[in-house]
């Protein structure tokens, strides 16, 4: 099993951080809990590579293709992450927090066209616990 290459040294409350900032970074990528690293856990190395390509991405670019994040049409400030190994297609729900700081929610394996409903959903509690925690 791979574990996530970042330091986990840094945690704030229920947060704990992926990657050190340095001056080159645009975004700071964290996850709020275990529902990413349980998701990024049970994928094949080869999936987790390329998510942490993406993520790094993510950080690096001033400005993020949709091709890599896009806006969840009809919610309010929920992104899905887009990556695809080979034939398969994964997104993980994000959000932003102070601008620049982008807090990973839960992810699955897109089998449909549609994105499911339920994992909207899951991702919108995910944001609203993270939003109620920090009051």
């Amino acid at each position: 099993m791979r574990h996530l290459p970042f330091h986990f040294g840094c945690t704030l409350g229920q947060l704990s951080y992926l990657c050190v900032v340095d001056k080159q970074k645009h975004r700071r990528i964290i996850f709020y809990k275990d529902y990413f690293k349980k998701f990024f856990e049970k994928q094949r190395a080869k999936v987790q590579d390329k998510i942490v390509w993406t993520l790094d991405l993510i950080e690096d670019l001033p400005s993020i293709p949709e091709t890599y994040l896009k806006h969840v049409e009809d919610t309010d400030g929920l992104f899905e992450i887009r990556v695809q190994q080979g034939n398969d297609i994964f997104r993980i729900f994000c959000f932003f927090d102070q601008g620049r700081l982008i807090v990973l929610a839960n992810g699955f394996h897109k089998k449909t066209q549609k994105t499911p409903k339920q994992e909207i959903i899951k991702a919108l509690k995910i944001k609203e616990e993270y939003e109620n925690e920090k009051k």
